[in-house]
């Protein structure tokens, strides 16, 4: 049996990344053999088998042809007459294509080690046109490695290009889309992912919503970037110094929506954003089948991501409010997730990126403080139903409200 070490393995070995998986390639084999040798067919698509005692995967050699439009229609050949050149060559990316044998020396048909030293995300082969998937795989690779100075080459851009104009990225389903997104969500700058979809023209097609933000102004005085797509990029990268958690990463970057719907008539101002865009991102959710988690968190930093950049102005009731509209009182409260998302929209524009963010501080104490009040006074005077919930609501505000007063004297009196 030859077996050969493929994929990101090799790739991210060369470029002293974490391994965090092996895959590997078997010459010269069948599922016959495979099955008598002890592993486990694991394979839908095309064989695949788990290793009796490792329990990695072990794939045979395989050629594919593309026989309809979409990311399923391929043919797809396995047989022990199928060579490591020919697998290697239906890859996506060069710096996808090398193997390392069982002897641990490298086999690079496509010139994959060039690539990866000169930093630089090239197709295989013409046949990267045939599976849509790829536009959003070569994406995701420049978010996983743009810090390592990686970018798209010309030609591969351009074939990106030629395949939304020729219609193959309307086949990417929603489970593709939310799958690859969410790996991109995670990735070191997903700001990225974003753009290399502009500039091959899929993020029209694969996220209108976002695309539509781009040529969108805003106020330079507040936003010296002007444009609203660029600042939510900027938002997402800022999301990503502060949070791990592809939540609030996600909520950053959507929270702006609504911007897109101002006529151009009132541009730069744009009032009411907050709201105008929840129908868009339900929407948005709905198509991409996103998660419940991720979704309530987008819709939370949409509507009060502004009462957040205003909270020591706030009155009372209102902060009061969001707080618990948000679950800011629950036990399993998302408010710092929440904080993160409003504090990265802060900091993602021009000039901004590293000023303090006093809000969100403010609004934690103001939180703590509210959820410590004791409620029992309430219940004890016999109240019922709705009252009771009216009665903690004052009791609440009447806390956050000294606590504002306590906090502004102390501004006056460190002045």
């Amino acid at each position: 049996m030859k077996t050969y070490l493929v994929g990101g393995a090799v790739r991210d070995r060369l470029l002293d990344f974490p391994v965090k998986e092996r895959d590997w390639l078997v010459v010269g084999e069948t599922a016959d053999s495979m099955l008598a040798a002890g592993f486990r067919p694991v394979g839908k698509d095309f064989p695949v088998f788990l290793h009796p005692d490792t329990h990695e995967e072990y794939a045979l050699a395989r050629t594919e042809r593309k026989t309809a439009p979409g990311y399923k229609g391929f043919a797809v050949y396995a047989a022990p007459d199928v060579t490591l050149e020919e697998d290697l060559l239906r890859r996506d990316l060069t710096v996808n294509a090398m193997a390392i044998d069982t002897a641990g020396e490298l086999i690079d048909p496509y010139n994959g080690r060039r690539d990866l030293d000169s930093r630089m995300l090239r197709h295989v082969s013409a046949a990267f046109v045939e599976d849509p998937v790829r536009i959003l795989r070569v994406a995701r690779f420049a978010a996983r490695y743009a810090h390592l100075g990686f970018s798209v080459a010309t030609e591969t851009l351009q074939l990106m290009h030629e395949m939304v104009l020729a219609g193959e990225a309307d086949f990417l389903v929603a489970e593709r889309v939310w799958a690859e997104l969410h790996k991109a969500l995670l990735e070191r700058t997903p700001a990225a992912f974003f753009q290399v979809l502009k500039d091959c023209g899929a993020l029209r097609v694969v996220f209108p919503e976002i695309d539509a933000l781009f040529g969108v102004p805003q106020p330079e005085k507040y936003h010296p970037e002007i444009d609203t797509g660029v600042h939510a990029l900027m938002v997402l990268e800022q999301a990503a110094r502060l949070s791990d958690k592809a939540e609030v990463r996600l909520a950053a970057l959507l929270h702006d929506l609504g911007k897109a719907l101002t006529p151009s008539h009132h541009w730069p101002s744009h009032h009411g954003h907050e709201q105008k865009g929840l129908p868009v991102l339900a929407k948005l959710c709905e198509r991409l089948r996103v998660p419940n988690n991720f979704k309530s968190l987008c819709a939370q930093v949409m509507q009060y991501h502004t009462h957040c950049h205003r909270a020591l102005e706030l009155r009372a009731d209102t902060l009061t409010d969001m707080l618990q509209t948000i679950g800011a009182f629950k036990p399993d409260s998302r408010l710092n997730e929440f904080l993160q998302a409003c504090e990265a929209d802060a900091r993602g524009r021009t000039g901004f990126e590293d000023r303090p963010y006093p809000q969100a501080d403010y609004i934690r104490a103001a939180a703590m403080t509210a959820a410590a009040v004791d409620t029992s006074a309430a219940l004890l005077k016999g109240l019922q139903g709705e009252q009771i919930g009216i009665a903690i609501r004052k009791l609440r505000t009447q806390a956050v409200n000294d606590y504002k007063q306590r906090y502004h004297q102390l501004l006056v009196e460190s002045a």
